[in-house]
């Protein structure tokens, strides 16, 4: 019986005390221990498993302390009568059978739920990627962190000094619809004024990331009638929060210079733009080009969402500050977040706009999640204070140049007949592959010799979608596997 429930393929990259503890909880709610029995003894459990009795004691006493183990003298552990007993355990069954369609009565049917969705997210898909990628030997993936990068020391310091017992513990607690003071300020006076923008804290708001803020603002001010201008080729999960809100789009297209700005944007209402490196191909709006797109706005009383996804990557020589630091009326809604160049999965953005829209927003998110979770926002806070994220920023960019930089010369090395498109300071190269060349195939053919791309049709919207282009990002792979990524890739293509 212990060697069936025991048996246990550990995992060398978490603790054993924790994979231990979660093994016994589990079986201990699943009601695998008979109540009238003692556990495996420290000794026997210890050398069923081939680790060290403390290591076994140590998680029984922190079971004892949790209220999930009783001890008896000169006998052991036994479980606590709170987990014991025939109504807990055929509680755990039923809850069982009621998720179960199969446990049904005769006669009894689940709900239709098709016929009861308002709306299907699941047929908006977004980029296209397996979900075993990091398994891929050359994963030219776009938005994933540079392995081993993360300053995780400095954030466990900054982790530990926020939860000293005579720190102020305000984030314990519900604040409703506000956003941590400190952060705020980290982010005015810290953050913004690299991108040229100047805020109070009132126009500002924290998000789960850029996307959590384009459906704040679809859900307050889209829907059916409405009229969006987009990008084509674009950011495909942003055209479809506007189309779930029954927004019209006007697909833009996209030249050298940027958003093409001309007589079909006249009648929208907001114009969605990622003037810093355009998505997907990097292009960094002109100067010409945003003269143009602010005073088409103001011409014609629209609203322009800026989508600034990676300010703090942007490699260009003279990059350009942010639409919104041109902006004297109001009508720029400006987007951000820490993700590219700190952490994706820590999903933390931020908005700034007019403080009356702020506070619409704000009660909106209210509704939704009340706030992001207060205690990441004042780690964050105290990482921006202590200096830690402009050191990290700074060895981060180091390797970011030094990544593209070597993907660069691989590409004109072995893929001469790919043009490049876009900035030399972008976070992905998007390439034209040579006319009669379908990356889509391409992107089969190369997975299957483990190099993943990502194939540029998915980005264009509307009938007649070319299908040369590709993006190839540089964070999720180790340098050195560039060049010979590179070179498969080549080979792939040539045997096309």
């Amino acid at each position: 019986m212990i060697d069936h429930l025991f048996h246990l393929d550990f995992d060398h990259q978490r603790g054993l005390q924790e994979q231990l503890r979660e093994s016994l909880v589990s079986t201990i709610l699943g009601g695998g221990f008979p109540a009238d029995e003692p556990l495996p003894s420290c000794r026997k459990l210890s050398q069923q498993l081939s680790i060290s009795r403390n290591t076994v004691a140590l998680v029984y006493e922190s079971l004892l302390d949790n209220g999930y183990l009783v001890s008896r003298p000169r006998s052991g552990y036994y479980l606590h009568p709170d987990y014991c007993g025939a109504d807990f355990d055929d509680s755990v069954l039923r809850t069982t059978a009621q998720r179960q369609p199969d446990h049904l009565e005769d006669g009894e049917r689940a709900p239709n739920w098709a016929a009861r969705f308002k709306m299907q997210p699941s047929l908006k898909h977004g980029v296209l990627r397996p979900s075993n990628w990091p398994g891929f030997t050359y994963p030219f993936v776009y938005g994933q962190p540079i392995r081993d990068l993360f300053p995780l020391e400095r954030w466990r310091e900054v982790s530990r000094n926020t939860l000293r017992s005579e720190r102020d513990q305000g984030w314990l607690r519900d604040r409703f619809d506000r956003d941590d003071e400190m952060l705020i300020e980290q982010l005015r006076t810290r953050v913004l004024p690299k991108r040229g923008i100047w805020a109070r804290p009132d126009e500002i708001l924290v998000t789960l990331g850029s996307q959590n803020a384009l459906y704040l603002l679809a859900t307050l001010l889209m829907g059916k009638g409405v009229k969006v201008a987009v990008e084509n080729p674009g950011f495909r999960d942003a055209l479809s929060i506007f189309d779930l809100q029954g927004a019209h789009v006007q697909l833009q297209d996209i030249d050298r210079e940027g958003l093409v700005v001309d007589s079909r944007l006249n009648d929208c209402e907001y114009l969605y733009v990622t003037p810093g490196h355009q998505v997907p191909t990097g292009i960094a709006m002109s100067t010409e080009r945003r003269g143009q797109l602010l005073k088409q706005i103001r011409e014609h009383d629209q609203v322009l969402i800026e989508d600034d996804y990676d300010a703090e990557l942007n490699l260009d020589n003279h990059p350009q500050p942010a639409l919104k630091a041109s902006d004297s009326q109001g009508r720029v809604i400006y987007l951000s977040s820490l993700s590219k160049a700190f952490s994706p999965g820590l999903r933390m953005g931020y908005m700034v706009a007019d403080a009356e829209l702020i506070d619409e927003l704000r009660a909106l998110r209210r509704l939704m999640y009340r706030h992001p979770p207060l205690n990441n926002q004042r780690m964050l806070a105290e990482f921006l204070a202590q200096g830690h994220y402009d050191a990290h920023l700074r060895r981060f960019r180091e390797e970011h140049a030094r990544r593209r930089e070597t993907l660069s010369l691989a590409l004109r090395e072995e893929l001469p007949g790919c043009e490049h498109v876009g900035s030399p300071g972008a976070s992905a190269f998007w390439l034209a592959a040579p006319q009669g060349v379908d990356t889509q195939k391409l992107a089969w053919a190369a997975a299957q010799q483990s190099v993943l791309i990502e194939s540029g049709a998915q980005f264009f919207f509307g009938q007649h979608v070319p299908v040369n282009f590709m993006r190839l990002g540089f964070h999720a792979i180790d340098s050195e596997r560039i060049r010979p990524g590179i070179r498969v890739l080549a080979q792939v293509l040539e045997r096309m």
